[in-house]
């Protein structure tokens, strides 16, 4: 970093309206304010996020995030140095409410814009963290994605394997869904878990007949509602301690894909004297899956960095890191930046998803 930036990051690829300030100079980064306005209370009652919703709420509320954010940092928009946004991956309306409002302030200001990958954002918190050094080995496990990537700088990507079906994040809202257990998932299926035995159902390990690391978790899900069924159909009906048996299982079965997958993807790992094994997104925050990974990378003589829990899930500090680090390697973008529903961080690797009308999944 050849000077000190301040930037204010806006975040709105999903269910969570976000805003920070970020100041990134040469002794490393330091968040000022970090907004996050949830909209659980709003999706509660469909089991899952409605986009229309989320896209309206984003609308109503990314001004007062940003307002809200520069007031914890004791600031103003005239002492900022640049703005960064996530304009995708994500849901469309909710990406689109996010970059037209960082589109506004940056042509009411005059400071510069840059249009931030989330997941990129994700792959980044590391740095804004730890000041990891590059390459690391990243495991980007959230609600939307699950991929291992070979980071080697602020646009540099390669990804060693992925899920083929489900995310992980997908895999625990529609498991939490079919016990009966609230939303979001992945906490509702963590608290029960530690009441169950998760040794009681003989849950799938996908892939693991397989070599590399990619994953599947969309047959595991299929596992449990069986199991779910037969239940039901048994005894009327799941107990409480069939729910936290149900829950032990499948967390158990995911936990155990992700470290195994782990220690294959370090085999794509150049050698280092400063090896680093990060994890980030919303997974991460899971005690289980952080616990399993730390073991796979003393192992393999690696550092593990896992980011506070609130710098996994979804949040605005990361995407102004991203962009502080971006600004140093390319120019601005100007007024047609555009929201993007798919963007792919390796742009090389051909897509694990498929492609479409909007571009390539992952």
């Amino acid at each position: 970093m050849t000077k000190t930036m301040t930037i204010l990051g806006i975040e709105s690829s999903c269910d969570d309206t976000a805003a920070a300030l970020v100041r990134v100079g040469d002794k490393g980064a330091e968040v000022l304010s970090s907004v996050v306005a949830g909209q659980t209370d709003l999706h509660a009652a469909f089991g899952g996020v409605v986009p229309e919703i989320a896209a309206r709420a984003h609308a109503e509320k990314l001004d007062l995030c940003v307002e809200q954010a520069l007031t914890q940092a004791n600031i103003t928009l005239t002492d900022i140095d640049a703005i960064g946004v996530t304009s995708g991956p994500g849901l469309i309306g909710g990406v689109v409410s996010g970059v037209m409002c960082a589109k506004g302030l940056s042509a009411a200001t005059g400071k510069p814009l840059y249009g931030v990958n989330h997941l990129a954002g994700h792959a980044l918190t590391p740095r804004l963290t730890d000041n990891v050094p590059y390459p690391y080995l990243m495991l980007l496990v959230s609600g939307g994605h699950c991929q291992f990537l070979l980071v080697s700088g602020p646009d540099n990507y390669k990804r060693i394997g992925g899920t083929i079906d489900d995310a992980p994040g997908e895999a625990f809202d529609k498991v939490a869904r079919l016990i009966a257990l609230p939303q979001p998932g992945g906490p509702a299926i963590e608290q029960a878990a530690k009441a169950g035995d998760p040794k009681r159902f003989a849950f799938p390990r996908p892939l693991l007949d397989r070599p590399g690391s990619d994953m599947s978790f969309s047959g595991l899900k299929t596992a449990v509602l069986r199991q779910r069924d037969a239940l039901v159909s048994a005894q009327g009906g799941l107990t409480k301690q069939d729910q936290s048996d149900l829950a032990a299982g499948f967390q158990a079965a995911v936990v155990d894909v992700l470290a195994e997958k782990t220690r294959r993807a370090f085999d794509h790992y150049p050698e280092s004297a400063n090896r680093s094994l990060c994890v980030a997104g919303g997974v991460a925050s899971n005690s289980a899956v952080r616990t399993a990974l730390e073991a796979v990378s003393v192992q393999n003589e690696a550092r593990f960095i896992a980011p506070p829990l609130a710098l996994c899930t979804d949040n605005a500090a990361m995407i102004a890191y991203a962009a502080a680090e971006q600004a140093q390697h390319r120019p601005a973008d100007d007024l047609t930046l555009s929201a993007r529903p798919r963007w792919p961080l390796d742009q090389t690797t051909p897509s694990m998803l498929g492609s479409g009308k909007k571009g390539a999944k992952a």
